[in-house]
């Protein structure tokens, strides 16, 4: 004997044609897609939290320097958007609270969704007016 085994004959009529490795790769090719859907939508959640963050504290910070007036309170807040990768589309003031709205772009294929908006408003707990509303020039 050589040390090789003869082959084992199989039946003629088993119907097995190698389905098994194209179902196995199908398989693979399905769960491949549900994966890449998976990390576009945990890119989107990741835009649209990075955009409420940008609009949180580009509001706190321009209602941290309202009393120097709306535009250098806007300016201090449009600092703190980039720095977050954010863009501030929107800034003004009603009475003392800072009214912001702040879109961020989407990473990678996301930017083909437009970006993700956020709006977000801060104000002084107690207001400094004595009688009526003071307006921040």
């Amino acid at each position: 004997m050589n040390g090789r085994r003869a082959p084992v004959p199989r039946p003629a009529d088993e119907p097995d044609g190698g389905s098994a490795t194209v179902w196995a790769a199908g398989a693979i090719a399905g769960l491949l897609v549900v994966a890449g859907l998976l990390w576009l939508l945990g890119g989107a959640v990741v835009t649209r939290h990075r955009a409420a963050n940008a609009a949180d504290l580009a509001a706190l910070a321009a209602a941290g320097h309202a009393d120097r007036g709306s535009a250098e309170a806007c300016a201090h807040a449009r600092r703190i958007a980039e720095r977050m990768r954010a863009r501030i589309r929107d800034c003004r003031f009603d009475g003392w609270d800072a009214l912001v709205v702040v879109e961020a772009p989407g990473a990678g294929p996301l930017t083909g969704f437009g970006p993700a908006t956020a709006r977000a408003r801060a104000g002084p707990v107690d207001s400094p007016a004595v009688n009526g509303r003071m307006e921040p020039d």
